[in-house]
C-alpha cells in the first residue's frame, strides 16, 4: 500500500469521526431537551426532563376525590411512566450514533496485526433498575437476577406508603 493512499485513508477516518462527533453533539443536545408528562387517574400529571427528574407535577381540581395514598401511588406511577418515556425517547434519538459506530473500522483494521478487542472494550449492559418502594421484600432481600418483573408488578401495587406526612 502507498504511502499517499495511506494518508487519504487516514484522512477519510479522521472525516468519519469529526462527523461522528458533529452527530453525537447535536444528537445529546435534542436529548437534552426532552420532557415527558404522563396523566394517571385523570387527576395526577408527572413532567420529568431527560434524565427522568420529576420536573413538574400538578392535581386537577377534584383531586381531593382521592385519599392521600392513592394521590401518592399516582404520583409515583405518573413519575416512573415519563421517566419510561422519556428514556425510550432519549435511546430513539441516540440510536443514530450506535449505528454508525457499527460502520467505523476497528483498530485491527487500521493496523495489521493488530487484535481486535472490540468485544474485550464492550461496556456490560447495566441491571435493571429497582422501581420497588424502599422497604419493600424486593429491596430487602436485595437485586436478584430476574427480578425487573417483581419489581414493577411491586410498584403498581405499592409504590408509595403512608409515611405519616
Amino acid at each position: 500500500m502507498s504511502n499517499e493512499r495511506q494518508k487519504a485513508e487516514l484522512a477519510e477516518i479522521l472525516d468519519g469521526f469529526g462527523e461522528q462527533m458533529r452527530l453525537i453533539t447535536r444528537l445529546q443536545r435534542e436529548r437534552a431537551a426532552l420532557t415527558a408528562s404522563v396523566t394517571v387517574r385523570k387527576r395526577v400529571t408527572v413532567t420529568v426532563n431527560a434524565d427522568g427528574t420529576v420536573i413538574e407535577t400538578r392535581f386537577s381540581s377534584d383531586i381531593e376525590d382521592l385519599d392521600y395514598s392513592e394521590i401518592a401511588r399516582a404520583v409515583t406511577e405518573a413519575a416512573q411512566q415519563a421517566a419510561a418515556e422519556v428514556a425510550r425517547r432519549g435511546r430513539d434519538i441516540m440510536a443514530p450514533v450506535s449505528q454508525n459506530r457499527k460502520r467505523l473500522p476497528t483498530l485491527a483494521d487500521l493496523v495489521p496485526g493488530m487484535p481486535d478487542l472490540s468485544k474485550e472494550l464492550a461496556i456490560p449492559e447495566p441491571p435493571v433498575v429497582s422501581t420497588a418502594p424502599p422497604k419493600s421484600p424486593q429491596r430487602l432481600d436485595g437485586y436478584r437476577e430476574g427480578d425487573a418483573n417483581t419489581d414493577v408488578a411491586q410498584s403498581r401495587r405499592g409504590g408509595a406508603t403512608d409515611s405519616g406526612w
